[in-house]
């Protein structure tokens, strides 16, 4: 009896260690396809079981390719399902190791300071450029927040970063610096047309969409978290600085009764 070949997906199965295998079963027990998105980026990417987990841990499946563009009207066909893999919603910024007040100047020295952690939230293929890249477009100096070069895409990617929530207006500012970018730096013979990425604190999602129609630039925009202070299966259940408040009078109040005079304990 010939021996049954397996089909394409048993062996990605089969194609990664076993302490990998527990990993993916424990986080996508219930999600066959989350299963198989980590199994194909593990082999992709020749990820450890370390960093498996940190992928696992931080749900890049949920975040990868999920920002809001206008890639598939602006970009070929064999290029903006690429360009939209490429993207996150949100990017993890916790590495970035901000806690208190901050401004985007603030923002991007920490995520500089951090270039290693940078790229690898960003993916796969990113190549880093310069840090407020300077245009002179006519008589006007301009100044990229980031610019990256992307292997597997061959384009550049000019990124701006915004701390306020998304405002239509970044769209003309972004769309002029990737038509900049064509004109001064890409080599139409080697280079793919240029992406621009807008990486806010928050955004109007029907907005963002609006605004990305009326742009004939391939942009994209995404949101950023910093890291939380507690784990969010704990949010609900700490109490309120009014809660905490109420309870310490309440206590106050007992200590000074007659029966806590009397030497009676508390409880709490």
């Amino acid at each position: 009896m010939p021996a049954q070949i397996l089909p394409q997906v048993g062996a990605e199965l089969f194609s990664i260690p076993w302490g990998h295998h527990k990993y993916i079963i424990d986080k996508c027990s219930s999600d066959p396809d989350k299963a198989l998105f980590y199994v194909r980026q593990t082999l992709e990417n020749g990820w450890s079981r370390a960093v498996l987990l940190n992928w696992l841990d931080s749900n890049l499946y949920e975040r990868q390719g999920k920002a809001i563009t206008n890639f598939k009207a602006t970009l070929p066909d064999t290029n903006s399902d690429l360009a939209q893999e490429i993207t996150k919603d949100p990017y993890n910024f916790a590495f970035a190791g901000i806690t208190g007040k901050y401004n985007e100047r603030k923002l991007k020295d920490a995520l500089l300071t951090n270039i290693t952690q940078f790229l690898v939230e960003l993916g796969t293929g990113f190549a880093y450029v310069g840090k407020e890249y300077r245009l002179q477009i006519g008589e006007t100096e301009n100044f990229i927040d980031l610019l990256f070069y992307n292997l597997r895409l061959r384009c550049y990617v000019a990124i701006e970063v915004k701390i306020d929530k998304f405002d239509s207006r970044d769209i003309g500012q972004l769309g002029t610096y990737v038509t900049a970018v064509n004109h001064l730096l890409r080599d139409e013979q080697k280079d793919n047309p240029t992406i621009g990425l807008l990486i806010c604190k928050s955004k109007d999602s029907t907005l963002a969409q609006y605004a990305l129609e009326s742009s004939s630039q391939p942009l994209g925009i995404s949101e950023y978290e910093l890291q939380k202070l507690y784990p969010a299966q704990l949010e609900g259940t700490m109490p309120t600085v009014e809660e905490f408040e109420s309870n310490l009078k309440k206590l106050v109040t007992s200590d000074e009764s007659p029966a806590a005079k009397g030497g009676t304990a508390t409880r709490i």
